[in-house]
């Protein structure tokens, strides 16, 4: 098959995506996928259809008893090349949750009967598979998770000015206590609220939809827990703090060890997880 397969990849590239004898007039694309276990890219001509704006495609693999090569890689690593023989774009392949998957079969099976047939011949149950075009220019939850960590940021600043100035004494030490116990609250109740809106829904549709994501998340979610933790200590001190008897030094030096753990968890965030909640909710 790898000969063949070559064959086919050859033609469709010289004759941009049209294909003659048994594949012509098939609606064919080019994969490519990172190999599971060897790590080298490989390149499959696939049958696709366009369901509802989507790229659809099914592992079907002919109504063999195992999933086709290119799957196994797609849960392992996402991110994949789609050619369409007039052009090479860069997409993430997501597998739907099991009552989508059936919605979009069945629209498959309506298009094409011929994937019934695959069907009926294993007992495994074919996935389908959408394929997610990357477009900087499509604003979605992504771009609303990276705004909001900078609205964070913003407010971890105006604490963080905040407790400078108990250090250096600034001002009125009864004013400034008071103004930054409001914002220390404001600021540790709007991250509570993010990262527990992550944890109940974006992490775990993330997780059903990008198999590969798998250890990223739990990265994350233990992020939480330690983040957690850090702003439970800096919220009890600034609640707890008392001009003349409290140690301001202490307070900076532990929020300022919030503030690199929380730095260093969101910029690991922004890297890997916003393109896929953007075209998750473009999908």
């Amino acid at each position: 098959m790898t000969g063949f397969n070559d064959q086919v990849i050859s033609e469709f590239r010289q004759n941009k995506g049209k294909l003659g004898g048994m594949f012509e007039g098939w609606r064919l694309i080019l994969l490519t996928t990172t190999g599971a276990k060897s790590g080298e890219r490989r390149t499959n001509p696939l049958g696709y259809l366009e369901i509802d704006g989507k790229t659809v495609v099914v592992a079907s693999n002919m109504g063999a008893p195992r999933h086709p090569g290119w799957y196994h890689n797609i849960r392992h690593d996402h991110r994949v090349t789609i050619e369409t023989g007039t052009e090479s774009y860069e997409a993430i392949a997501a597998i739907p949750p099991a009552a989508e998957r059936d919605t979009l079969f069945a629209k498959v099976v309506a298009e094409d009967p011929g994937f019934a047939e695959y069907q009926a011949k294993t007992t495994r149950e074919l996935p389908v598979v959408i394929l997610h075009r990357i477009d900087d220019r499509v604003r979605g939850m992504g771009h609303f998770l990276v705004e909001v960590h900078e609205w964070l940021r913003e407010e971890l600043k105006t604490v963080r000015a905040g407790v400078e100035d108990l250090v250096a004494g600034r001002a009125d030490s009864l004013t400034l206590e008071k103004s930054l116990r409001a914002h220390c609250v404001s600021f540790c109740e709007a991250l509570t609220k993010h990262h527990t809106g992550e944890d109940m829904g974006a992490f775990p549709m993330l997780a059903q939809r990008f198999p590969a994501l798998a250890p990223v998340l739990a990265k994350l979610g233990e992020d939480h827990v330690v983040v957690a933790t850090s702003q439970k200590r800096i919220r009890e001190l600034v609640e707890g703090y008392v001009h003349g008897e409290s140690d301001p030094i202490r307070l900076r030096d532990d929020f300022d060890e919030l503030a690199g753990k929380l730095e260093a968890h969101f910029a690991y965030e922004e890297r890997t997880v916003v393109t896929a909640l953007n075209v998750t909710a473009h999908g």
